[in-house]
C-alpha cells in the first residue's frame, strides 16, 4: 500500500472518530437526566467547603481537568489520584465537603474502596459512570450517567468516546455552577491574572503609562525646532503642548512634522501652537488599558495622552507600552 493510500486511509478514519465523538457527546445531551443533573447542581451550590474529584486512570485525568475548571470558574475544587486517597489523603476530606468520584465502569477499586469512609464522614458524593447500577453509582447521592454504546476505537476497547463523554459531562456541570453563581468575566479574570484576558480585564492605564521625565511636553510658544528636540530625546514620537498649569493644548507628532516640512520646508521659526493637533485623544489614569487600545485602534493613532480630571497631563501611551504588556 501507497503512502498516499494510507494518508487517505487515516483522514478517513480521524474524521469517523471526530464523527463518533460529537455523536456521543450529542446523545449526552438527549438523554440528560435532568433530574439527577439538578442535584449534583444543587449539590455543588450549596458545598460549604470544596469539592473534591478522584479518579484513576483515564477518569483521573479528566478528574484533574474538571476540578481545574471547577476552580477557575468560581467553585473551589482540587483533585485527589483515588489510589493516594487510599493511603492517607482521603484525611482532607471533610462532611462539608462534596465529592466527585469519575470512573466509567463504576467498579474501580480503588475508588470503591474510599466509598465507605467518604459515607462516614457525611461528604456528599456525587459519581460520574457509564453504569448507573455499578457500585459506585449505587453509593452515590446522586449519578450522572456518561454511557455510550460503543468507543471511538476501532477495537472498542481504548477509552475514547466515553472519556470525551465524561468530560462534556464535567464542563455542564462546571458552566451550570458558573452561570447560576452570576460568575462574570471579571471574576474569570482574577483568577487568571497572567492570561490574556487576565491582563485586558486587570490592567490600567496608571499601571504602563509613561510618567515624569518619559512623558515629552513643551509649553505653547515653543518653536517646532524645540518641539523636534522634545520629540527626539523622549523616543515616543510625539510631544504634548500644555500650558502654564499643565493642561493639554495640542499635541505634535512626527508624522506632522513630516507634513509640515513638505508644505513649508524651512519649519525653524514656526511657534507649535500654530501647527500642532488641537482637542488630542486623552484618557484618565484609572481607565482601563484595553479602553485605551480600542481609542487608539478606532482613531488610528500611536500616542495617547493621559490626563486628570482637570485636563492636565500626567502621562503618556504609546501603542508599544500596551503590546509590551501583552494588552494587545
Amino acid at each position: 500500500m501507497n503512502k498516499t493510500a494510507n494518508c487517505e486511509g487515516a483522514i478517513a478514519l480521524g474524521r469517523e472518530v471526530l464523527l463518533h465523538e460529537a455523536q456521543a457527546v450529542k446523545d449526552l445531551a438527549d438523554t440528560l437526566d435532568a433530574e439527577h443533573f439538578g442535584h449534583a447542581v444543587e449539590l455543588l451550590l450549596n458545598c460549604k467547603g470544596r469539592v473534591v474529584v478522584s479518579g484513576i486512570g483515564k477518569s483521573g485525568h479528566i478528574g484533574r481537568k474538571l476540578a481545574a475548571t471547577l476552580a477557575s470558574t468560581g467553585t473551589p475544587a482540587f483533585f485527589v489520584h483515588a489510589a493516594e486517597a487510599a493511603h492517607g489523603d482521603l484525611g482532607m476530606i471533610t462532611e462539608e465537603d462534596v465529592v466527585i468520584g469519575i470512573s466509567y465502569s463504576g467498579s474501580s477499586s480503588e475508588l470503591v474502596t474510599i466509598v465507605p469512609t467518604i459515607k462516614r464522614e457525611g461528604a456528599k458524593l456525587i459519581s460520574i459512570t457509564g453504569k448507573p447500577d455499578s457500585p459506585l453509582a449505587r453509593n452515590a447521592d446522586v449519578n450522572l450517567n456518561v454511557h455510550v454504546p460503543f468507543e471511538a476505537c476501532p477495537l472498542n476497547l481504548a477509552p475514547t468516546s466515553s472519556t470525551t463523554a465524561t468530560l462534556a459531562m464535567g464542563d455542564a456541570l462546571a458552566v451550570a455552577c458558573m452561570h447560576a453563581k452570576g460568575f462574570t468575566k471579571e471574576d474569570f479574570a482574577r483568577s487568571h491574572p497572567g492570561g490574556a484576558l487576565g491582563r485586558r480585564l486587570l490592567t490600567h492605564v496608571k499601571d504602563i503609562m509613561r510618567t515624569g521625565q518619559e512623558v515629552p511636553m513643551v509649553r505653547a510658544g515653543t518653536t517646532v525646532l524645540d518641539a523636534t528636540r522634545e520629540i527626539t530625546k523622549k523616543h515616543i514620537g510625539m510631544t504634548a503642548v500644555v500650558d502654564a498649569d499643565q493642561k493639554v493644548l495640542g499635541i505634535f507628532t512626527e508624522g506632522d512634522l513630516r507634513r509640515l516640512i513638505e508644505q513649508k520646508g524651512d519649519v525653524r521659526g514656526i511657534h507649535i501652537e500654530d501647527v500642532m493637533t488641537r482637542t488630542p485623544a486623552t484618557i484618565a489614569p484609572e481607565e482601563m488599558a484595553a479602553s485605551a487600545a480600542k481609542i487608539i485602534d478606532e482613531r488610528m493613532i500611536n500616542q495617547l495622552l493621559v490626563v486628570d480630571g482637570d485636563g492636565r497631563l500626567i502621562g503618556a501611551l504609546h501603542v508599544h507600552d500596551l503590546m509590551t504588556a501583552k494588552v494587545i
